[in-house]
């Protein structure tokens, strides 16, 4: 299937969504910070980035912004998947260039769904 960074800051969050990604056939690499996102993503060119929004250090917009405006990473889909739910977050997000935004905690055939459709090209 696909090769999926997952950037979050929480060793419980990646593991939850490695751990769904992994069942449905995934390749899974990931990054504990914003910087290392980036950083990885240039790197291993993933099919699609989930994104966590607070990190310390460089958040999820910030990161989101650089790999969607990197000529190497701008074709990179990015779901921000987050607990911040507030509207002005979500339009913020899709700003900065994020394909689709997610509000934790995540339901995961929503997950799924959202994936697939960004494999498939929509």
């Amino acid at each position: 299937m696909a090769k999926i960074l997952i950037v979050d800051d929480s060793p419980t969050e990646t593991f939850k969504f490695r751990e769904i990604l992994e069942r449905h056939g995934h390749e899974v690499i990931e990054a504990a910070n914003g910087a290392d996102g980036v950083a990885v993503a240039r790197a291993e060119q993933p099919q699609l980035v989930l994104m966590d929004v607070v990190m310390p250090g460089l958040n999820g917009f910030q990161a989101t912004r650089q790999l969607t405006k990197g000529a190497d990473t701008a074709h990179i889909p990015i779901v921000i998947v987050t607990t911040k739910d507030q509207e002005t977050d979500r339009v913020w997000g899709q700003r900065q260039g994020a394909r689709d935004y997610l509000t934790k905690p995540v339901d995961e055939d929503v997950l799924l769904k959202t994936i697939d459709r960004f494999l498939a090209g929509g």
